[in-house]
């Protein structure tokens, strides 16, 4: 017979006390308000931080335009109050000879512009891209240009086209050949400023051009040479598919800025001789600051804005399509 203490019972262990059911529940409903308000508190931060530029890309950017086509629809002199004319503004253009030669002036150097600033530097960057030796001299060469002021080159090259002692002039003298009145010619104003522009403008696009000439495989060059393929085959089958992009893009870039062109006729023919060189720019300046008529110069500015946000837009849309 055993004894009490003998007969030990084990005891069952005693059952953990459960949590509060809303302590966690609690818990994790702070930390996720904690996480909101440091979203928050970083939002905050960063719109602070971009409210200066965005402030100034409204002020600077996006006000001008509105208060433009505002401006295309009155009669103002900033002297008078404005006055509300409709479509007259667009009228008087319509009804203005020197648009419809403005119009055509601006395409004929857009489109000297393109055959020249767009194949010339185009071709630059082949060659600088082949070079084995003074590489980076001849890059700084090519880029110089660009680093002059506009108002500087238009100087420079007026002096350069001068028909008494001008660079041009005195250097096929030596030759024996005739000299030229280079900017005083009607035959010859249009394409001497396109030499202008393509000179001053070819550096940064020489550069862009470099750039994705580089991004190709070498690869892809020793291949067509293997196959036989000269340099012409190389450029037609491997060049131009690989940069394809920049070209199409750095096109569409060229043919607005062209469109919009101001500095070379205003400073080196002022639009002369006999008209043959007024752009839509140098005819707006006039509307504006002779004139003194600046609804029909904001009328002109927005025929100019609508006409290439069309072009650009059928531009995507093509180039898009082809793709």
């Amino acid at each position: 017979m055993s004894s009490p203490k003998s007969s030990n019972v084990l005891q069952p262990a005693r059952p953990a006390v459960p949590p509060r059911a809303g302590r966690p529940v609690a818990s994790a409903h702070q930390r996720k308000r904690t996480r909101q308000r440091r979203k928050l508190g970083e939002n905050i931060t960063a719109y602070g931080l971009l409210s200066a530029a965005l402030l100034c890309f409204a002020l600077f950017s996006w006000y001008p335009i509105v208060k433009g086509i505002i401006l295309s629809f009155q009669q103002v002199d900033f002297v008078n109050d404005p006055t509300w004319v409709g479509f007259d503004n667009f009228v008087r253009l319509w009804n203005d000879p020197l648009f419809g030669v403005a119009w055509r002036n601006t395409l004929l150097f857009t489109g000297f512009a393109l055959i020249f600033g767009f194949l010339v530097p185009f071709f630059t960057a082949v060659l600088l891209n082949e070079l084995r030796h003074a590489r980076a001299y001849f890059r700084l060469v090519v880029y110089l240009p660009v680093m002059l002021p506009p108002v500087v080159t238009a100087l420079l090259w007026k002096w350069f086209y001068d028909p008494g002692p001008g660079l041009f002039n005195e250097a096929i003298g030596v030759v024996g050949l005739p000299g030229s009145a280079w900017l005083d010619s009607s035959s010859t104003a249009m394409i001497s400023l396109v030499f202008v522009s393509t000179w001053a403008n070819m550096g940064s696009t020489t550069l862009i051009y470099l750039a994705a000439l580089q991004t190709i495989p070498g690869e892809l060059y020793e291949a067509a040479e293997l196959d036989g393929a000269g340099i012409w085959k190389r450029l037609r089958h491997v060049t131009f598919p690989q940069t394809r992009f920049v070209l199409l893009v750095l096109l569409l870039l060229q043919v607005v800025a062209t469109m919009q062109v101001f500095t070379e006729p205003y400073i080196m023919t002022g639009g002369g001789p006999d008209d043959s060189t007024v752009t839509l720019l140098l005819l707006l300046y006039r509307y504006a600051f002779v004139y003194n008529d600046f609804g029909s110069a904001s009328a002109m500015s927005l025929l100019l804005f609508v006409a290439l946000g069309i072009f650009s837009a059928a531009y995507v849309r093509l180039t898009k399509s082809s793709d």
